[in-house]
């Protein structure tokens, strides 16, 4: 026999509604500046974020999907979009030649370098500038905690939601 759902209280339900509202409203703001400031989706700062952090500039694919936490076939997807765009190129990894590598042409670098002063102007402004450092370090720990927890208990693998992760 199912237990009945311990409900939320109305204390509970205004910080989970806020929360999640709050979460929402950022990343619809955060992508809408990203594309009229740069003409990049997220998807496309996700991954020039990441290649342009790596000292090669490349990574082989099953490793970028691992970081950016996305399914095969939507990296695939992104990539051969960025690919027509000159951003990225893929490539036969030399390690297994089964598999493929992502590598940050000169244009994608150029975007991201680009890009990159504005977005984080943005996030300043609409995040960070709006919390006192105390308040940044308990937002922290408690999202440090909350991602702990989900660590310990992640979802199946065949279920898990194909969600980017928001990026500054």
């Amino acid at each position: 026999m199912p237990t009945e759902p311990t409900w939320l209280s109305p204390r509970e339900d205004r910080a989970w509604r806020a929360f999640m509202h709050a979460h929402h409203q950022l990343a619809v703001r955060l992508r809408r500046h990203l594309l009229e400031d740069s003409g990049l989706t997220e998807a496309d700062y996700e991954i020039l974020a990441v290649l342009s952090e790596h000292a090669t500039g490349s990574l082989p694919a099953r490793e970028l999907c691992a970081l950016l936490q996305w399914e095969k076939s939507r990296l695939s997807h992104q990539t051969r979009r960025m690919q027509e765009h000159g951003f990225i190129v893929r490539e036969t990894n030399p390690a297994d030649a089964r598999s493929s590598m992502i590598r940050l042409l000169p244009a994608g670098r150029r975007a991201i370098e680009d890009a990159a002063p504005q977005h984080v102007r943005n996030v300043r402004r609409h995040f960070i500038d709006l919390l006192t450092p105390a308040e940044l370090d308990i937002l922290t720990a408690l999202n440090e905690r909350i991602l702990g927890h989900l660590a310990e208990d992640p979802f199946p693998e065949h279920s898990t939601p194909d969600e980017p992760a928001l990026s500054p």
